[in-house]
Formats: structure tokens, sequence, C-alpha cells
């Protein structure tokens, strides 16, 4: 039997996030980036699946826009 070892996600809350980008470069897989709506620019996880939930985007975001989940 293999337990398979829930991983935290994050997500990134619209709301708060700024478009500033401090969280790009904290990621090693390179899985955020900065997508532009409109006028403004949000950061997205562009790959869910391959997130370790490191955490180091969450803990570098001055805005606290992103939050780590489990996927339920």
């Amino acid at each position: 039997m293999n337990a398979t070892r829930q991983v935290p996600k994050p997500v990134i809350d619209t709301n708060r996030c700024t478009g500033c980008g401090w969280c790009v470069p904290t990621c090693n897989l390179h899985l955020l980036s900065l997508e532009k709506r409109g006028w403004q620019k949000f950061s997205v996880l562009s790959d869910a699946q391959a997130c370790t939930g490191c955490r180091k985007c969450e803990t570098t975001c001055p805005f606290g826009a992103i939050t780590m989940h489990l996927a339920l």
C-alpha cells in the first residue's frame, strides 16, 4: 500500500495580490509568474501538481496574498 503524502499548494488571493512579483523568483521550480489581466498584474501558479509545498512564496509575499491549502 502506497501512502501518498498530501502537499499544501499555494492559493493566491487576487484581492490582496498587487503584482509586485516578489514571489516569482522564490519558486525554484519556476511555477509562479505574473499574468496581466486588463491593466493589473497578478501572481499565477502554472502547475499545482508540480508544486512541492515549500512555502517560500507564502513567506515572501509582503501582502499576505499567498496561503497554503491542502487540496480537498
